[in-house]
């Protein structure tokens, strides 16, 4: 509805002045609108105003994790807990929009001729924390350290296709790759890539040029965020502060929130959906996404060194139940293989493999395991783990395998025994490109390749796909990497999940964000609270 700018503001001036719907229709039929168009307007208008941000305020947010791992080294983080945290404190090169298209951010412009040789222009006028501006050096040294290894960056697989980063003018960086990625610019707006300063060796600090500043930080216990008055994004961020926790029981998330302690809550149980639907005050923010939580078989150690206990194990996914019963529909089905089906990657070609209790007898007999009692760890820190588990668990024992479910307490999980244990589970965040997901958790020399599945034939079609420009072409070569995933690879993948963050409804500015739960872990700048 178009509106002239002496009508915008004259409503602008009234919904300041306290108007209400009825002072607004009276305004507008008296200069000689429709009743019908003005009640439209009305309603507009007040819409509007309710959303218009407001600064001030203090908010505590639950996250699903905590322990002593929790960082502030963007190289290191690998959790959503982090990941918020780092959106508070730092900022990337650019930033991912809703369509997972690169936005300039720190860097104001960036292009290339040829996808291998990458040129980014920095804003002017970006300071750090502590006052210092931007430079190229900062930027050159936030890249290149993630190729280091003593680093222990979790972005090291992708980063190695980084062959140089130079500073080739005042505010002017440039960056060649060892073959071409159109992909590059996505790569860089990833929580991993965040732009620190030159030389630093303490995070602990969380020096950086984001929304908030460290008031304090206690790995394991709480961050406290406060307002950046410098923050180089006019009129952002709204908070005056934000406390971050990390709960790992979910149930205990939820009635913080309804208790009136926390504000807003990551990974929210689905079968508490309709409790804070039902609550007046209280809203769930759902997400679909291609966040999964899978379980993992190691190829190089314990059973999942036969490939026929993979398959196995595969065939005993009940996919329909689990999305049914354990989701509560917050989920769409899955194949074994990590491209969701909303991503323009996704390859809808490959036969579902059906729940098959039969097939799943047949292979464990072939793997020889029979009357071996095996292991599975899981944890409420990985989504839904504890529950798939136990559904298969159940199938499990009418083929005659033991399976024996080892539940995990949240703290540590990460550290103590995911990529540690022979059969457990992962639970993998949403990614922005097919690229990027495949090489963090595919790819042969990847830290993350969480089933030591190793495939030099995958190696180089991901490298192809990496340089192609044609997407005909690149989707082809996608497609028979989900094939290869699919048929042999060590992840049982059974569904992918919809993030669901609860909230109180006077928490305002929370969308949803393709990349997952609490807007892609950005909501710090980008809520605020209503009445504040």
């Amino acid at each position: 509805m178009n509106q002239s700018p002496m009508l915008q503001e004259e409503l602008r001036a009234a919904l300041q002045g306290g108007a209400n719907r009825r002072d607004l229709l009276a305004m507008l039929m008296a200069g000689g609108m429709q009743a019908t168009l003005a009640g439209g307007l009305a309603a507009t208008a007040l819409t509007a105003h309710a959303q218009t941000p407001r600064q001030g305020g203090r908010i505590r947010v639950a996250g699903a994790s905590a322990g002593i791992s929790d960082t502030l080294d963007p190289a290191r983080f690998a959790n959503q807990t982090d990941y918020s945290r780092g959106r508070m404190f730092y900022n990337s090169l650019v930033e991912l929009d809703r369509q997972l298209s690169p936005q300039p951010a720190l860097a104001e412009e960036f292009h290339s001729a040829d996808a291998q040789t990458w040129v980014f222009r920095l804003r002017r006028g970006v300071t750090f924390h502590d006052g210092k501006p931007l430079t190229p050096a900062d930027v050159v040294f936030s890249l290149l350290r993630h190729k280091i290894p003593a680093t222990g960056s979790k972005a090291k697989a992708l980063a190695d296709q980084i062959a140089t980063v130079s500073a080739t003018g005042p505010l002017e960086v440039t960056v060649t790759l060892t073959t071409p990625n159109a992909d590059l610019p996505v790569i860089l707006g990833t929580h991993n890539f965040m732009i620190v300063q030159d030389g630093t060796t303490d995070f602990s600090a969380g020096i950086g040029t984001g929304p908030f500043r460290v008031q304090e930080f206690r790995p394991g216990v709480r961050s406290v965020a406060v307002r950046n008055k410098n923050y180089w994004k006019p009129g952002r961020p709204y908070l005056d502060e934000i406390e971050f926790i990390g709960i790992s029981d979910d149930g205990a998330r939820v009635n913080g929130l309804l208790s009136g302690d926390l504000d807003l809550v990551a990974a929210v149980n689905p079968r508490q959906v309709k409790r804070l639907r039902q609550t007046p005050g209280f809203g769930v923010l759902e997400t679909p996404s291609g966040q999964y939580t899978h379980v993992i078989m190691r190829s190089d150690m314990g059973p999942g060194r036969n490939p026929d206990f993979v398959l196995a194990m595969k065939h005993l996914f009940d996919r329909e139940l689990l999305r049914k019963v354990v989701a509560q529909g917050h989920a769409t089905l899955a194949n074994d293989q990590p491209i969701d089906p909303s991503h323009r990657f996704h390859f809808a070609g490959l036969p579902q493999r059906p729940y098959d209790p039969e097939r799943a007898r047949f292979h464990f007999r072939k793997s020889g395991l029979a009357g071996t009692r095996i292991p599975v760890v899981a944890s409420p820190v990985a989504t839904y783990s504890i529950e798939i588990a136990v559904v298969m668990q159940h199938a499990a024992r009418r083929i005659g395998m033991a399976l024996d479910v080892k539940r995990m307490p949240g703290d540590g999980y990460w550290s103590n025994h995911w990529l540690q244990s022979p059969v457990g589970f992962g639970n993998t965040n949403p990614r922005p490109s097919a690229d990027t997901l495949l090489t963090q958790f595919f790819k042969s020399d990847s830290p993350w390749n969480e089933a030591r599945w190793k495939r030099p034939r995958f190696d180089q079609l991901l490298l192809a796909a990496r340089a192609e420009l044609d997407f005909d072409k690149r989707r082809s070569l996608y497609a028979d990497m989900q094939v290869m995933i699919h048929e042999d690879g060590g992840l049982g993948i059974p569904m992918f999940i919809s993030s669901l963050d609860g909230h109180s409804q006077r928490l305002r500015g929370l969308t949803p964000h393709p990349l997952g739960g609490l807007m892609a872990s950005a909501f710090a700048e980008h809520v605020w609270l209503e009445g504040s």
